[in-house]
C-alpha cells in the first residue's frame, strides 16, 4: 500500500455522557461558542496551555486574592485575558498564568475613564474583582465600592460587552451598620440599574494562602474583639469561588442572576481560632495577658478608638469598620443561586479542616516536633539540643 493511501484514524475515547467539563476546557461544552452579541467564537486546540478558547476576558483586581486565581483559571485554557494594573510591580507573576501572549497588561486609572475604556473594548467577558473593606488616603470604600463599580460598569456597557460579573460580598446591603458592606450593596444597586444583565456573586469570606481571613486570625493575637470572636460565617475556599466564576463567564444562563457562594459548614472566628491554634500551639501572651479560647471582652467603642488610633501608621491595621463587621454575623439571600446551581455539589466544596494545615504550618514554633513548654528555658535547652547534637 502507497504511503499516500494510509488513512489514520484517531481513537476516540467517548464518554456515555458528555458533561461540560470534559470536552474541549474545564467549561466549555464546545468548539463553536456563540456570545450574547452574536460573536462567534472558534475554540483551537485540545484544552491546554497552548490552545485557545477564542474568548478575550478582562478581569479587574486581577492581582488580588481572588482576581489571581480566576486569571490562572481563564488564561491556562488559552482564554486571551486582560489585566488592568495600577502597580507594575504587583502584576508581573500574571504573566505566566498563560501562554505568550494570552496575558496582556494594560494601564489604568480608577479617575481615568479613558483607561477603563481601552480595558474593556474588546472583551467578551469583564469581571469586576476590585473592593476596599478600608479607607486609604486616596481612595475610600465608597470611592472604590461604588463610584468605580459604577465607571467599569458603564465602560462595558457602552463597549456592548455582553457578560458584565460583578464581585459584591456576602452581607452587601445599603442599609448595613458596617461601611463596606453598605457600600458594596449600593455598589450592586448602581451595577444593576447600569448594565441590568449583569451577574452578581456574593462570596463568602474566602480562606487561601494569600486570605484575610486566617492571616487575620492566625498568627496575630487576636484577644482583644468585640463580641469575643463569636461572629459566624460559611468560610468558602477561593479555588471554589474562582472555579464558579470561571464557569458563570461561559454560561449565558447566569446572566442577571445573583449568586452566594458559601462553604459547606458554618464557624464562628473563635472556632476558627481554635482549629489555627491546634496546629500551631501559639502560647503567646501580652503581659500578664495570656492566650484564652473565649478572648477578652472588648467594648465597641473601644475598639473602634483603638483601631481608629491604629491607622496613624502606614501599614495596614485592623480598622474601625472591621471591628464593626465583628458584630454582624453572615446572612445569606435564601433566593440567590448558589454553587449548586452551577452544578458544583457539596462534595465538591473544600472544607477548611481539610486545607487548614498547608495553610498554617509556617506559623508553628520550630521546635514544636520536639514538644517542649513553652517557658523561655526550657525553649533554650532546646534550642541547645537542636543545634550542637547529632
Amino acid at each position: 500500500m502507497l504511503r499516500s493511501q494510509i488513512r489514520l484514524v484517531p481513537k476516540l475515547n467517548v464518554a456515555p455522557a458528555v458533561t461540560r467539563r470534559s470536552i474541549y476546557t474545564s467549561v466549555l461544552e464546545s468548539d463553536i461558542n456563540i456570545t450574547p452579541a452574536g460573536k462567534v467564537n472558534l475554540a483551537v486546540g485540545s484544552g491546554g496551555r497552548s490552545s485557545r478558547t477564542g474568548y478575550t476576558a478582562t478581569v479587574f483586581g486581577a492581582s488580588g486574592f481572588l482576581g489571581r486565581y480566576l486569571v490562572s483559571k481563564l488564561a491556562r485554557h488559552g482564554t486571551n485575558t486582560i489585566v488592568p494594573y495600577r502597580d507594575d510591580l504587583k502584576k508581573r507573576f500574571l504573566k505566566v498564568q498563560g501562554d505568550l501572549g494570552v496575558v496582556n497588561f494594560v494601564e489604568i486609572d480608577a479617575r481615568n475613564l479613558q483607561s477603563i475604556e481601552d480595558a474593556v473594548a474588546h472583551s467578551d467577558i469583564v469581571v469586576n474583582c476590585i473592593g476596599a473593606d478600608y479607607n486609604t488616603k486616596n481612595f475610600t470604600m465608597a470611592d472604590v465600592n461604588i463610584a468605580l463599580a459604577e465607571r467599569i460598569a458603564q465602560a462595558a456597557k457602552d463597549a456592548g460587552v455582553p457578560r458584565f460579573i460583578h464581585v459584591s460580598s456576602y452581607n452587601a446591603d445599603p442599609a448595613s451598620e458596617s461601611v463596606f458592606y453598605a457600600t458594596k450593596g449600593i455598589g450592586e444597586a448602581r451595577v444593576r440599574e447600569i448594565f441590568p444583565e449583569a451577574t452578581v456573586v456574593r462570596p463568602a469570606q474566602m480562606f487561601g494562602r494569600e486570605d484575610n481571613l486566617l492571616n487575620y486570625l492566625g498568627p496575630k493575637i487576636k484577644m482583644w474583639t468585640p463580641g469575643k470572636n463569636s461572629k459566624e460565617i460559611w468560610p468558602v475556599h477561593v479555588l471554589d469561588v474562582a472555579r464558579a466564576l470561571e464557569i458563570i463567564a461561559y454560561d449565558n444562563s447566569t446572566i442577571g442572576k445573583t449568586f452566594e457562594l458559601y462553604g459547606p459548614e458554618k464557624l464562628t472566628y473563635q472556632e476558627i481560632r481554635q482549629m489555627v491554634h491546634g496546629i500551631t500551639e501559639n502560647f503567646a501572651q501580652v503581659g500578664p495577658f495570656g492566650y484564652n479560647f473565649f478572648d477578652y471582652e472588648l467594648p465597641l467603642p473601644l475598639a473602634k478608638l483603638i483601631a481608629s488610633v491604629s491607622q496613624l501608621v502606614w501599614w495596614k491595621l485592623p480598622n474601625p469598620d472591621q471591628m464593626q463587621r465583628h458584630l454582624i454575623h453572615q446572612k445569606i439571600d435564601q433566593s440567590a443561586a448558589t454553587f449548586k446551581d452551577l452544578g458544583l455539589g457539596e462534595e465538591e466544596k473544600t472544607k477548611l479542616a481539610d486545607v487548614l494545615f498547608s495553610y498554617v504550618k509556617q506559623w508553628r514554633h520550630p521546635l514544636i516536633a520536639q514538644k517542649g513548654g513553652p517557658n523561655k528555658r526550657m525553649l533554650d535547652d532546646m534550642r541547645h539540643v537542636q543545634h550542637f547534637t547529632e
